[in-house]
């Protein structure tokens, strides 16, 4: 929620600010929250209103980091290369969906809870290193930016908004594989711990696409029309698959769909203005990517609470099928 309400005053000041600096703060605001869920949960001190209040608090430092850091990325390579930039950064996003769920699940298993916290806070310490390794290409600043100024940029070049409503439908087709993990490990007979695999075969799929679709330019609409309908037909088998490893295949052509159509959105945003623009037009793609997200994990668990996990996950999948219908029939 945080992302949803402060995205565009954030998108703002990544504008008019040091991105590099503004992610430095971040960064390290959020090692500190992560190192306090770590010391509450070693004290014994750790309920569910703690847990939400530190989620929102990491939500703040999400809001202003995410603007800046998609923005950076442009900055560290040639504009020829925004796109394999794009993809890798996307890349990294979904190898940590895959590897961070199954190593947290080992961890939890051998060390508890408390330590899959502290580790976690330590890891926020690779991304400040980076930071300050890094030399970014000086780039035009924004004199002033508001948030009007944001929409007037998509009223102007309406596809952008199109990529932003495909970033959207994107974040919804892969919300059950994020949010219903353990109810789908359950009703497919197995525990919570299982939570990680479906996770990572997942993001296995990502990574794949990701390595195939590096040093591409945004693809055509029927591109993007196949890859959203491998999203959402990979979800929805693996709603209705009757076995987890059949399951696992279906879900890593979903994650396949997922990368290839939301990093083709995503490039096409960067590249789709001036530097000075840049994190206002991020800080809306954070809106569709994240900021949205939470009002489809409501969705996602009023489904499953009334009609099941797995028609909670063939209903989220639905609007990525509609999304490659709107697609292919507007290349023909």
């Amino acid at each position: 929620m945080p992302v949803l309400l402060l995205s565009p005053w954030a998108g703002s000041i990544a504008d008019r600010l040091d991105r590099r600096k503004l992610l430095l703060l971040t960064q390290l605001g959020a090692l500190g929250l992560s190192a306090t869920l770590a010391g509450l949960a070693w004290g014994g001190a750790v309920d569910e209103w703690v847990v939400i209040g530190l989620s929102g608090a990491l939500g703040v430092t999400t809001a202003f980091a995410a603007p800046a850091q998609q923005a950076l990325i442009a900055s560290l390579v040639e504009e020829e290369d925004v796109p394999q930039a794009v993809a890798l950064n996307s890349m990294t996003f979904n190898l940590a969906r895959a590897i961070g769920p199954a190593s947290a699940a080992a961890v939890i298993a051998t060390l508890g809870l408390a330590w899959a916290f502290a580790l976690n806070s330590v890891s926020y310490l690779l991304l400040v290193v980076g930071l300050l390794a890094v030399r970014p290409r000086d780039e035009e600043r924004a004199e002033r930016a508001s948030l009007r100024e944001s929409f007037r940029i998509l009223r102007e070049n309406p596809k952008l908004a199109v990529a932003l409503v495909i970033v959207m439908v994107a974040g919804f087709g892969s919300d059950p594989v994020n949010t219903e993990s353990p109810a789908f490990a359950h009703a497919f007979g197995y525990s919570d711990t299982w939570s990680g695999a479906i996770v990572g075969f997942f993001g296995l799929g990502a990574v794949t696409a990701a390595l195939l679709v590096a040093g591409r330019v945004a693809g055509s609409r029927r591109r993007m029309g196949v890859t959203l309908a491998a999203l959402g037909t990979g979800v929805a088998l693996f709603s209705l698959s009757p076995w987890l490893p059949v399951g696992f295949a279906f879900l890593a052509l979903a994650g396949f769909g997922y990368l290839g159509s939301n990093t083709a959105a995503t490039t096409r945003l960067a590249l789709g203005v001036s530097a000075s623009q840049r994190g206002r037009i991020m800080a809306l793609w954070s809106i569709a990517f994240l900021g949205l997200r939470p009002f489809a994990s409501l969705a996602d668990g009023a489904i499953a609470g009334t009609l099941g996990v797995r028609a909670a996950g063939v209903a989220l999948g639905a609007p990525a099928l509609l999304g490659a219908y709107l697609a292919l029939r507007s290349q023909r």
